[in-house]
This record gives structure tokens, C-alpha cells and sequence, in this order.
């Protein structure tokens, strides 16, 4: 059909590395009709929550190089991939490098810029992901 969207179709996964902090939201979309007299009347867009994951990690050169090398073929926030959330795999923390196993795993696209800071030795990267199918 002419100008419909295709759904997200991932390759790859999210490269495996420690995150020093983690954090994990759901949101529902809601419509929100607020009117003059203070009365407000709302409606779910979807049954579901949207997932979305921050996580800030400490890297190696090699690490920092290997998730920006990343980021970059994904055309930054542009191309879906694969994540694994830790606490939902089986066994917990241990993610699926090839994509296959379906337990913790989220379509989902890089949600804002690339953003660094480097001390010695080693680079602090913040990236959030965000739900897209």
C-alpha cells in the first residue's frame, strides 16, 4: 500500500558492556483534551507501555570505539536494533549476542545524540534507547 510505514525489522544487537548505572521507564500515551472550565478528559493511544532504558557506562578506548563504531552504523538515532534488558533474560544478565533468543529482548533505536566524556583511561558515555516495536 502506497505510504504506509513498514514495522521495524533489527539486524544486530546492542554490543555487550557493564553499564554503572541503569534505568528503565515505561510510558502509556495518552491523549489529554484539558478544558477551560479545569475538567480534563483522557484516552489510551495504545494497550501497551513504551519501554525506554538510560544507561550510562564507563568504557576502554577499544570498548568506546567498538559502541561508537556502533552507534555510527546505525546512523545515530536512524536504524532499530536489538536490546536485551538484563533483568528479563533467562538467566538473568545474560544477553543473546546473535539476536535469536526472544526472553529480554526489545526492538529499539538510539532515542538522542551521541554524547561523551573522557577522563584517564577510560570515556563515560550516557545513551538512551527507546521502544520501537
Amino acid at each position: 500500500m502506497p505510504g504506509s510505514v513498514q514495522n521495524a525489522a533489527p539486524a544486530t544487537v546492542l554490543p555487550l558492556s557493564l553499564s554503572r548505572a541503569f534505568s528503565h521507564e515505561r510510558e502509556y500515551p495518552v491523549l489529554d483534551n484539558e478544558y477551560r472550565d479545569g475538567e480534563s478528559q483522557r484516552s489510551a493511544q495504545a494497550s501497551n507501555s513504551r519501554k525506554r532504558w538510560r544507561l550510562a557506562k564507563r568504557l576502554t578506548p577499544a570498548q568506546l570505539a567498538a559502541l561508537r563504531d556502533f552507534y555510527d552504523a546505525r546512523k545515530g538515532p536512524a536504524e532499530p536494533f536489538y536490546f536485551y534488558d538484563p533483568y528479563e533474560t533467562n538467566p538473568k544478565f545474560s544477553p543473546d549476542p546473535t539476536g535469536q533468543a526472544a526472553a529480554g529482548r526489545y526492538a529499539v533505536r538510539f532515542a538522542g545524540e551521541w554524547s561523551q566524556s573522557v577522563s584517564l583511561g577510560r570515556a563515560d558515555v550516557s545513551i538512551e534507547l527507546i521502544e520501537v516495536a
